[in-house]
Formats: structure tokens, C-alpha cells, sequence
């Protein structure tokens, strides 16, 4: 299927591995040029370059640096021509107990996964509108429909975002201008993330397999997703085909989540 976004422009955050890097590269097998960023040059890099040679008829143009600082957000914004395709996306807070935390760790939660979005988004939807194509996606958490206790600041901080794109999506000045804003939820995906998790948990009795095992069987996919799907999701929502899709959370967490809604 041709989604139709040959050409476009697309900024990636946090796209040199991970989810990311899945929705960078489905995004460019699409042939949509690409801004990526992330926090690690060498890192960056080195996913450009991979995704330079095996789609060469792209354009790949890298910005290093923390997207929550402002003058990265605006040498990120400026290496686009245009902003057809925005994808949000950063590393959540560490988990913890909320007796712990002080303002200054609440306020760096809320910057990174909900002020940070919003500034980015904020900076391009008017244009997107304008030129009568646009989508924005956000790349939350599945913890946002099933909190976690220990990931406090994070439910926190990704409820607030999900809160908000709920009624700007819905502007009519938006939507009725073909521009979207939907948020995908990830559950357990194979990446350095859940591994670093997983090896984490795993100390207590030194068995990672072990803990790897009992972690996909609460999954009823019996497995961990794949970077590569989580990207397809994303390019699809990015299509001409996702316009009547808007405000909505995509949960893609092979089934864990038990509820009806």
C-alpha cells in the first residue's frame, strides 16, 4: 500500500534506536525525508548513515542535543524546509516512590514528556493547517491507560499530554485543515529500554531469563513487539489514509491491557 507521503518532511525525536528509530525508518521507507534527533552523537549518526544507504532517494539531516532545551527545539524546527510529520517522543522518567520526589523532579518529568511535546507542537500545527496536511504523533506509554505505581512521574507527566491533545485535536481549525494529532501507546517492546528493565529486575535472583519468561507471559501475544511494527503504526496514522483519525490513544501492547476500553 502507497500511504501517499512520498516527499514529505518528518522531525523524529529520540529516533536513533528504539521506537524512534522504528518510526524513522518506516517513515522513510515511505520516502518521507527526515530531521532525527536524539541526545548521543554517535549514536545519531550512525542511524543516519544507516538510513542514508539503504534509502538513498531520502534526504536524513541530524540535530544532536536535549529536545526539552529551547535552543535545540529551534535548530530542530529550522533543519526542516517544513514540518509535515511530527513525531514526539523521550525517554521517561526513572521510576521511584513519590515521597522522594521533589518539585525539581516533577518539573523535569512535565518538561521532557508533556511541555516539551506541547512547544513542538505548538510551533508547527498552524502551518501544518495552512498548507492542509499535517500529523503529529505522540509516543506515550501504556502505562497512561494502566498506571504503574512505581512510574508515577511519568503517569503523571504523560496523562497531562494525553489530557491536552484530547481537545486541541479536536480544534476545528485543526482537524477541518486534514492536520492530526494522535498518541501511540507502547507496552512491552523490544528494545535497550525493556532489556535494561528487564536486567534490572532480574538482580534480585540473577536469572534474567527467568524474569524475561514470566514478563511475556502476562502478555497474550506471548511475545515482545518489534520496533519495525511499532513503526509501521506510526507511518500509517502519518498517511493521507489517517486524516479521519484524530484525539485518539492507539494502545499496542499485544492484548496485556485487560480492560474493555
Amino acid at each position: 500500500m502507497d500511504l501517499g507521503i512520498s516527499g514529505r518532511w518528518a522531525i523524529v525525536c529520540a529516533a536513533s534506536q528504539g521506537l524512534g528509530k522504528g518510526c524513522a525508518e518506516a517513515l522513510a521507507h515511505e520516502g518521507v525525508n527526515l530531521v532525527i534527533n536524539a541526545r548521543t552523537a554517535e549514536t545519531l549518526e550512525q542511524t543516519a548513515t544507516e538510513l542514508r544507504a539503504r534509502f538513498p532517494a531520502i534526504e536524513v539531516r541530524t540535530v544532536v542535543g536535549d529536545v526539552a532545551q529551547t535552543d535545540i527545539q529551534e535548530t530542530l524546527l529550522a533543519a526542516a524546509p517544513q514540518v509535515d510529520i511530527l513525531v514526539n517522543n523521550a525517554g521517561g522518567p526513572p521510576p521511584g516512590d513519590f515521597r522522594d520526589w521533589d518539585r525539581t523532579d516533577w518539573l523535569k518529568a512535565l518538561d521532557a514528556n508533556m511541555l516539551t511535546p506541547i512547544a513542538l507542537m505548538k510551533a508547527v500545527v498552524d502551518g501544518m493547517a495552512e498548507r492542509g496536511f499535517g500529523r503529529v504523533i505522540n509516543i506515550t506509554s501504556g502505562a497512561v491507560k494502566a498506571p504503574i505505581d512505581i512510574l508515577g512521574l511519568s503517569n503523571g507527566a504523560r496523562s497531562g499530554l494525553t489530557g491536552f491533545i484530547a481537545g486541541v485535536a479536536r480544534q476545528h481549525r485543526l482537524a477541518g485543515k486534514n492536520v492530526t494529532l494522535n498518541n501511540l501507546l507502547p507496552g512491552a517492546f523490544d528494545t535497550a529500554r525493556l532489556q535494561k528493565t528487564l536486567q534490572v529486575a532480574s538482580q534480585a535472583n540473577g536469572d534474567l531469563n527467568a524474569v524475561t519468561e514470566a514478563r511475556i507471559k502476562t502478555i497474550p501475544a506471548a511475545r515482545f513487539g518489534t520496533p519495525e511494527e511499532f513503526g509501521a503504526y506510526c507511518a500509517f496514522l502519518c498517511s493521507n489514509y489517517g486524516g479521519y483519525i484524530t484525539g485518539q490513544n492507539l494502545l499496542i501492547d499485544g492484548g496485556a491491557y485487560p480492560g474493555t476500553f
